[in-house]
């Protein structure tokens, strides 16, 4: 466990505001090897790859137990600190989600996304549901006594395509943004948004000690700092 906790330490250090963190998803042990070989600094999974991996569908189909199981050989492949992705917490109640990332943390992850859609529909949950989701979550590493990073997810901008992303949902985002953070979130990941003036609003809307992970933007990473 001192391993695991010195690892989640060494994962939120590489959270600098201002010097983006890449992380390249990976699916198994053999994808994770590749990933650190490389010179990756920390790994990551990602739903969709392990789901299509083991012959499932996104959306929370890959069973719990497989998903844990692929996170020990991915933690046993590496030394570097491993992130997993969550989806929705795999629970209909916040006491579910915090037994799922109970599970993450004894299959040695030192991090985890958690999404505030449904599986299945891509409906976006409350923000005081999520709140608590989120909440629940940070008991829970609190109880394992790590510093475990929990990357809070929203979905917002996937109900609209990018050139129809305003203010308006970025002012939603800001607002999930603070509500997760207050449950105990240390990081917004906001899927779909590549507007870079959307993107800086954004930024500056939230605390500077918690960060946006932006995905699929063709564009320098220096200037998203």
């Amino acid at each position: 466990m001192n391993g695991q906790i010195q690892k989640a330490d060494q994962f939120r250090a590489l959270h600098i505001p201002g010097k983006p963190l890449v992380l390249f998803n990976v699916w198994d042990a053999g994808s994770a090897r590749a990933v650190a070989k490389a010179g990756a600094k920390a790994i990551a999974t990602g739903s969709w790859s392990v789901a299509h991996a083991n012959g499932f569908e996104d959306g929370e189909q890959t069973p719990l137990d497989l998903a844990i199981d692929n996170l020990r050989r991915i933690v046993s492949a590496t030394h570097l600190p491993v992130s997993i992705d969550l989806e929705g917490g795999y629970g209909t109640t916040a006491d579910k989600v915090g037994t799922t990332v109970r599970l993450a943390i004894d299959g040695g992850a030192v991090g985890c996304n958690l999404e505030d859609s449904l599986p299945g529909s891509g409906e976006l949950r409350t923000s005081v549901d999520q709140a608590d989701r989120i909440q629940s979550a940070r008991r829970t590493a609190e109880d394992a006594e790590i510093d475990f990073f929990i990357n809070a997810r929203s979905d917002i901008f996937f109900r609209q395509p990018a050139d129809l992303h305003d203010q308006a949902m970025i002012l939603e985002a800001v607002e999930r943004a603070h509500a997760y953070a207050e449950a105990g979130a240390d990081g917004l990941f906001v899927p779909g948004l590549a507007d870079l003036a959307l993107i800086a609003r954004a930024c500056g809307s939230f605390a500077a000690s918690h960060q946006y992970h932006v995905g699929r933007l063709h564009v320098a990473f220096e200037r998203l700092g």
